[in-house]
């Protein structure tokens, strides 16, 4: 989050943040009651801070009363101490408040969306006098529950990326107008954000199945990144990148987590896990140590996106695949927290993320996004599937002691199939081709038959990447005729190999 100074209970705010501001108002003020604005600013712009001035000048201004709405108690911790500094009274609705009869003492109230809806079931005056009620993290959907309470109040919404959590529930539903505020590359150019220096690692995602929630199920990612080669992927491009830096490594599971904590243990690398289990104890326990230890290294499970901010983080590590835009937004965005001697982190992803997605800096037309969801959506995965296909292939680590790598990258199966065609002949040569092209070099660099069905299965997730390119070319491919061409292609190659290289 952006450092502003506070001085005599008034906020030194940025020109852009009090830019916003005035607009907010603005546009709230000037459109009556059945009006609801959905502000978009990306992570670490600052966020609480204008919400929390908007509320401030709102209450002065209509002497109205302000709720604001969060998903986590630490926000709400969070929002309550900015408020407190610019002299808001304000409240906290947790799940020990049951009633509130002092009312007129506050001017703000912060409320966990579930113990209020709790709370207004049993009585929908529970908070009275709303006149604005302001929406942070407004990209989630658990917060629509409340809006049927507050009909007659302004609804402000404020988010880093205005897509909703549920594809089914776009978040133009709700609200009539976008604000787009200062793009990530505007507030690098500025000074307000740190850039990101991006290195990414190309990842072998076959394999991760996609969920009912659209994004890639933690089942299949712990598979995917569980095993030894994908650790060792993490490890090396660690020690390539930033030995020494204090780094947020992000994962899908726990047990991925768990695993990464071991592996660098094993280096003798400062490094810790946390997850959503840990008793908030343990939590800030682990924590003060990371906030304090030099070169500390953090590797957490679906707990620091949202609420979390250390200023110290030099390196982010997405150790993990996401379809999500909103949570990449939110992992790279914990490092880009500026101090006196950081103006830029580190980014290092191993989940082929960027390509996904594009550079975290780059222009997205957030408007199109808001207005046409599903068009935006679909034409991001889309280019994703294309592009996938189009990658260089990262060979498993040490395989170029006994692989000739150069005669398999010179190997265009998608020109050789194009050139099958060109004089005549059948697509397939090609593939057999390809085959020939791997039972040579495994067949140069094997000692016998046994260690060239080692090799061989290294090569596994390679022989993948080229039939893939194959059933991109054709025109007629489904799934059940990759699986099958799969199959065909590993057993005519282990024949060959058996035929070929003595088995003792």
């Amino acid at each position: 989050m952006i450092d502003t100074e506070v001085k005599d209970n008034e906020r030194i705010l940025y020109p852009f943040q009090e830019r916003t501001i005035h607009q907010i108002l603005d546009e709230i003020l000037s459109q009556g009651q059945d009006f609801n604005l959905l502000y978009q600013l990306p992570t670490g712009g600052g966020k609480t801070v204008i919400f929390s001035e908007i509320a401030k000048r709102y209450i002065e201004r209509t002497e109205k009363k302000v709720l604001i709405l969060t998903h986590r108690i630490e926000l709400s911790v969070q929002t309550s101490k900015e408020l407190d500094a610019i002299n808001v009274k304000n409240k906290i609705i947790n799940s020990s408040v049951k009633e509130v009869p002092n009312q007129k003492d506050y001017n703000c109230f912060i409320a966990m969306v579930e113990t209020l809806n709790n709370r207004l079931q049993d009585d929908e005056n529970f908070l009275k006098g709303i006149g604005l009620v302001i929406v942070d993290e407004a990209h989630y959907n658990s917060f629509r529950k409340i809006f049927q309470y507050y009909k007659d109040a302004n609804i402000l919404g404020v988010t880093a990326t205005p897509l909703s959590s549920n594809k089914a529930l776009p978040l133009n539903d709700n609200y009539d107008k976008l604000l787009v505020g200062e793009s990530i590359a505007s507030l690098i150019e500025q000074g307000y954000l740190a850039n990101a220096e991006t290195y990414t690692y190309d990842v072998n995602l076959h394999g991760l199945k996609i969920g009912s929630n659209g994004d890639f199920t933690v089942s299949s990612s712990e598979v995917v990144y569980g095993n030894h080669f994908m650790q060792e992927k993490l490890l090396f491009a660690y020690e390539e990148i930033a030995v020494g830096k204090k780094t947020l490594i992000f994962n899908a599971g726990i047990e991925t987590s768990m695993r990464v904590e071991e592996t660098f243990k094993k280096r003798n690398y400062p490094i810790k896990h946390l997850d959503s289990t840990f008793s908030d104890k343990d939590r800030k326990d682990v924590l003060k140590w990371f906030r304090e230890t030099d070169g500390a290294i953090l590797t957490s499970v679906g707990i620091l996106t949202t609420g979390f901010d250390e200023p110290t983080v030099e390196c982010i590590i997405l150790n993990r695949a996401t379809r999500s835009l909103t949570l990449y937004h939110q992992m790279i965005g914990r490092g880009s927290r500026v101090l006196e001697n950081k103006n830029s982190f580190l980014l290092i992803d191993l989940g082929n993320n960027v390509r996904r997605f594009g550079l975290w800096q780059d222009y997205i037309n957030w408007q199109d996004a808001f207005k046409f969801p599903d068009r935006f959506l679909e034409a991001r995965m889309s280019e994703m599937e294309d592009l996938q296909f189009e990658a260089d292939f990262t060979f498993p680590k040490g395989i170029e002691e006994y692989i000739d790598i150069d005669k398999l990258k010179d190997f265009n199966i998608k020109e050789i199939y194009q050139e099958c065609i060109d004089k005549g002949s059948k697509g397939k040569e090609a593939v057999d081709q390809s085959l020939e092209n791997h039972f040579e070099v495994i067949k140069e660099g094997a000692e016998d038959y046994f260690h060239g069905l080692e090799l061989m299965e290294a090569l596994t997730p390679h022989i993948e990447h080229r039939l893939k390119q194959y059933t991109k070319s054709i025109t007629k491919s489904t799934p059940n005729y990759f699986k099958y061409l799969m199959e065909t292609y590993v057993r005519q190659l282990r024949q060959k190999l058996r035929e070929n290289l003595d088995d003792e």
